[in-house]
């Protein structure tokens, strides 16, 4: 792309930004392939205000924007410690959502973010990186994969009222 993509923290003020773009690009990828009763279920529990308030004044969760002249394409999403979703190792990184608008896939913005994520985890000293990938998501399986990530483990995702499959995949760090 011409134009330069930059990343920057998201604060409370951009609540209502991160809520647009958390249910466009979280309806973008999966509203295809799952109910529209299980999709509006999910996007109103995790993208209502209330809830991004939480998370975006914990100190242990981090989110950042992929702007492309000042509108935001993308966001990031972090986690270390008690706010991982599911191992809370203390030398770990959780990458929990890497989400970019449709019109944006291909462009490297998604890789703009991961090494984004990777920056954080090398400042904050962490070990590894570790990330859950819903099973039928090729795309995002093929991503992390190809930037090195291996997959040692699955859990349970619930959207909505389906359980659905997560590989759980990880990245040593070498300093």
């Amino acid at each position: 792309m011409s134009e330069s993509i930059t990343i920057r923290k998201i604060t409370v003020s951009d609540i209502n930004d991160l809520q647009k773009i958390g249910k466009q690009t979280f309806t973008e990828t999966f509203a295809e392939v799952n109910t529209e009763a299980n999709m509006n279920k999910y996007l109103a529990d995790g993208f209502s205000i209330e809830k991004l308030s939480i998370e975006l004044n914990n100190p242990d969760a981090y989110f950042f924007f992929a702007e492309l002249n000042n509108k935001a394409i993308g966001y990031l999403k972090l986690n270390i410690g008690a706010s991982q979703t599911e191992l809370k190792d203390k030398t770990a990184l959780e990458i929990e959502r890497i989400y970019v608008l449709k019109e944006f896939h291909g462009k490297s913005v998604g890789q703009l973010l991961y090494q984004k994520a990777i920056e954080v985890a090398k400042e904050k000293q962490m070990k590894y990186v570790w990330l859950g990938v819903w099973e039928e998501n090729k795309r995002a399986i093929s991503f992390y994969t190809k930037n090195g990530f291996v997959a040692f483990d699955t859990h349970v995702f619930v959207l909505g009222e389906e359980a659905q499959t997560d590989i759980m995949m990880k990245l040593a760090l070498a300093y």
